[in-house]
């Protein structure tokens, strides 16, 4: 399936939405940018369906017609789930075929509200910012309250500070935080969350796509990564609001539920992350920073008499997951 623009302006945008099970968010954020399309001139959304074996495809398709989207939205059935890289570079990789490739790509989780002027912001943006590689926006409860969406690629100060859990190494260690509190104006930052986060085209064709490796978490991370040692910049714009329903979507991380045991693949994407981008002696260090300094947290947890407030056998997880047990040995970066 091929997808062409109508125009190919400064403003040509493909919005990217992945779905997997989840029709009704991904109309709702589909209703949402309504106005956004209309007010960008060649505009279109894709909605990659990830193998969902269940009524998305149609539910959506249904939503389209009658909502009469027809002219700006379609939906792309995949053969199976590869995850959020995949679903992704599905649409991308057909539309960078197509005669006339947009200007930007942006990508959109399917639980998701757009706020009015979102994406005219971003685009904005990019247009003002030409050595600006990729941008994301705010995101933000129902509420308003803002959700940490700017962040810094980790280290092994930032492991430290992860696994040992006490606050004066935090303030101590705050310049490598990888979720820094939000800015409240627009910056430059390392990687920004996929859940709303423009491209520029010439991006994909100097890197490539992203690396289809990762099922879910930190191929956008990684993805920044690559485009920062390629010479392009990352910023975070506020001014652009999205919502975001945390969790709904992928089943983490949603505080109305209780903590559940963290699935296979965040180990593997942070394993991966570490080994492809710094060599496994870096990875070895980090695992054992994370690990000796969190088992020093369980220490101080239980002699303080705190409730454990983690997933369940995180540590375990974490060990069977380590270097230490699985070696440096990883699949090689798969973009197509």
């Amino acid at each position: 399936m091929s997808y062409t623009m109508k125009q190919n302006d400064a403003n040509s945008l493909i919005i990217v939405i992945v779905n997997y099970r989840t029709p009704e968010l991904t109309i709702d954020c589909l209703r949402s940018l309504v106005d956004e399309v209309r007010s960008l001139a060649g505009t279109s959304v894709v909605v990659t369906d990830n193998a969902s074996g269940d009524v998305s495809v149609a539910r959506i398709q249904a939503a389209i017609e009658t909502e009469g989207w027809n002219n700006w939205a379609s939906v792309m059935p995949l053969q199976h789930n590869g995850g959020f890289a995949f679903g992704n570079n599905a649409a991308i990789r057909s539309v960078l075929k197509s005669n006339n490739p947009p200007s930007y790509f942006l990508l959109l989780n399917p639980d998701t509200i757009v706020r009015p002027n979102a994406i005219d912001i971003l685009v904005d943006f990019m247009n003002r910012h030409p050595q600006v590689g990729i941008a994301g926006s705010r995101l933000e409860d129902p509420d308003g309250t803002p959700q940490r969406s700017a962040f810094r690629f980790p280290s092994l100060l930032s492991e430290l500070d992860s696994g040992l859990h006490l606050g004066i190494v935090t303030k101590l260690l705050s310049k490598w935080v990888v979720a820094p509190p939000v800015p409240k104006d627009k910056c430059q930052t390392n990687w920004v969350a996929g859940a709303s986060m423009i491209i520029r085209r010439e991006v994909f064709e100097q890197i490539g796509l992203m690396d289809e490796g990762y099922f879910m978490y930190s191929e956008e991370m990684d993805f920044c990564l690559q485009a920062k040692r390629a010479g392009w910049s990352c910023w975070y714009v506020p001014q652009s609001r999205v919502v975001h329903l945390v969790g709904q979507s992928s089943g983490l991380n949603n505080t109305k539920c209780p903590s559940k045991r963290l699935p296979q693949y965040l180990f593997d994407s942070r394993r991966r992350y570490f080994l492809k981008n710094y060599g496994w002696l870096y990875t070895a260090l980090a695992d054992h920073t994370w690990a000796s300094s969190y088992v020093l947290w369980q220490l101080r947890r239980v002699i303080q008499r705190k409730p454990y407030e983690d997933p369940p056998k995180l540590l375990i997880d974490f060990l069977r997951n380590s270097f230490f047990i699985r070696g440096g040995k990883f699949n090689p970066p798969k973009t197509s």
